[in-house]
């Protein structure tokens, strides 16, 4: 079985469970939890984003930075609101006016966020690190990724309040991604705590829980990030033998450009004609998942689409739920998500998988679901473009479709430096050629809990093409990148709304795992052969 130590394996649950709050709270709400304040700062923040760009241009323009700014200690939010031009007009002001204006009322992003020791990191290395790893080369880097963690690890300043902050207050130390991140996030802390687990870093892992955990006790649920900017599924099918079966997908009731990409929203919005077609795209790219994306965003149509991916992880959380429930004598509690589980399980096999491709497909739903009780399923509904998350199953040890692993061989996905997102080379950056470190995570660790040699030794492979990608592409930069170019061993991914992101949480933790369970032989190569 996959290496987890039995006393992580709460921890872990723990997470998972928080991450179902996660799952299906921000795939069904939308906008900010926050009140009129925070709404107030939201809107002069978003101005002074649209002012930014049309005072310093397009050329390498991040349109986070200004929404993550903090007002300046005792700068008025009425007089900054009153010295910029009117929405929609007045003369554009220069790189001069702008920098005055950014220093006077507003503090530098991140300065919300102050450095945190984790108090339990060893260095060089703990205790039984990594006892496998018996190549020199291999050992001396893990050590440095290991390292890492003490460049991520932050704390929320004290005083951080609604009114004059985006930022949220947390009671912990948080591990952010990576270097374009000034918060934590939820779904990157799972491979963040994997890793730490691997670093002996418990309290640090726990800390991280604990934030989740209040984020929870505040809003009802984890938010995608810790930002007030941040928060957001059950669609009914009809199979063939006439079950109905309740799914899941992504739709956030958000009809605005997202606070954090508002310029680059407007921007490809400015290509719609109508209030209601840009409204609606606004929608789509809110709610947009980790699927292959259209090189034209504006054809986006995530909330039409139900995820195999998605489904998988509420389904598994579903069980981690069960688990808990039963643990704290919540036997009802326990009964009733045992029985959503097992209803999920069935809805998955009946509506996504298909047994002619040995693989689960996202299945479309028509345009016109939203006034539809019940769709009838229909065959040529399933999305038949191959993606990294049509394997997301594996992971669960839930399914025993036999196949399945010869589907993920002959997919075309597997590499010389890892597993694609996709097949799609649309130039956004959860297509091709990109790999990311949770899919490879995730498939790997699946095949390793199948049980089998062949499945182990297949997982082996796969994760000695991600690591040697990772190793290489560190060796030339120094840095760990968010996700790499998965026909190049040590090429960073690209493209995207967003410059190369370094760090980077996810995936030192996939490199992490990868080496507690796999080892690395003295004799075994990790430079790109």
């Amino acid at each position: 079985m996959y290496v987890v130590a039995r006393h992580h394996h709460r921890l872990l649950l723990l997470l998972a469970v928080l991450l179902y709050g996660a799952a299906t709270g921000a795939a069904a709400a939308g906008g900010g939890p926050g009140g009129d304040d925070d709404g107030a700062l939201l809107d002069l923040l978003q101005r002074v984003q649209s002012e930014a760009l049309r005072a310093f241009g397009p050329r390498g323009f991040d349109p986070k930075l200004y929404v993550d700014m903090p007002l300046a200690a005792g700068a008025d939010p009425g007089a900054a609101a009153a010295e910029l031009p009117p929405a929609g007009g007045g003369p554009a002001p220069s790189r001069g006016e702008m920098g005055a204006f950014l220093a006077r009322y507003l503090a530098p992003a991140g300065s919300d966020l102050a450095a945190a020791d984790p108090p339990d990191l060893a260095l060089p290395e703990p205790r039984g690190f990594l006892p496998r790893v018996q190549s020199g080369a291999a050992r001396a880097w893990a050590r440095e990724v290991h390292a890492m963690w003490w460049n991520l690890t932050r704390r929320v300043a004290p005083g951080v309040a609604a009114a004059r902050h985006t930022l949220l207050p947390l009671p912990g130390r948080a591990v952010v991604p990576g270097s374009g991140y000034r918060e934590l996030y939820c779904w990157d802390s799972y491979w963040v705590v994997r890793g730490l687990l691997v670093s002996k870093m418990y309290e640090t892992a726990k800390e991280v829980v604990l934030n989740l955990l209040s984020l929870v006790e505040r809003y009802g649920f984890v938010l995608n990030g810790a930002r007030s900017y941040y928060t957001n599924r059950r669609v009914m099918v009809r199979d063939n033998q006439g079950q109905i079966h309740s799914l899941t997908r992504y739709q956030a009731m958000w009809n605005k450009p997202r606070p954090e990409s508002a310029t680059t929203d407007e921007q490809m919005a400015s290509k719609l004609s109508s209030e209601v077609d840009k409204e609606k795209f606004y929608r789509q790219v809110a709610s947009a998942a980790e699927s292959g994306n259209p090189p034209d965003m504006t054809t986006l149509a995530t909330t039409y689409i139900i995820p195999v991916d998605l489904n998988a992880f509420i389904y598994k959380m579903e069980r981690d739920i069960e688990f808990f429930a039963e643990l704290t004598g919540e036997h009802t509690t326990s009964k009733e998500f045992s029985e959503t589980a097992k209803a999920r399980q069935i809805a998955i096999d009946s509506i996504l998988w298909n047994s002619e491709m040995e693989q689960w497909l996202d299945y479309w739903l028509p345009a016109d679901v939203q006034c539809q009780g019940v769709y009838q399923w229909n065959s040529k509904s399933q999305n038949r473009n191959i993606f990294a998350s049509n394997f997301i199953p594996i992971w669960l040890n839930a399914y025993h479709h036999s196949g399945v692993m010869r589907s993920l061989k002959a997919s075309g996905l597997l590499h010389s430096s890892g597993i694609a997102a996709s097949l799609l080379n649309t130039g956004q950056q959860w297509d091709f050629p990109n790999g990311w470190a949770p899919l490879q995570h995730l498939i790997v660790e699946g095949l390793v809990n199948c049980g089998s040699a062949e499945a182990r030794e297949f997982a082996e492979d796969i994760a000695t093409r991600w690591v040697r990608t990772n190793y290489a592409a560190y060796k030339e930069s120094g840095v760990m990148y968010e996700k790499y170019d998965v026909e190049v061993c040590g090429r960073s991914g690209g493209s995207g709304e967003y410059k190369h992101q370094t760090g980077f949480g996810w995936s030192n933790g996939v490199v992490l795992s990868f080496l507690e369970e796999f080892g690395w032989p003295r004799g075994k190569e990790i430079v790109c052969s």
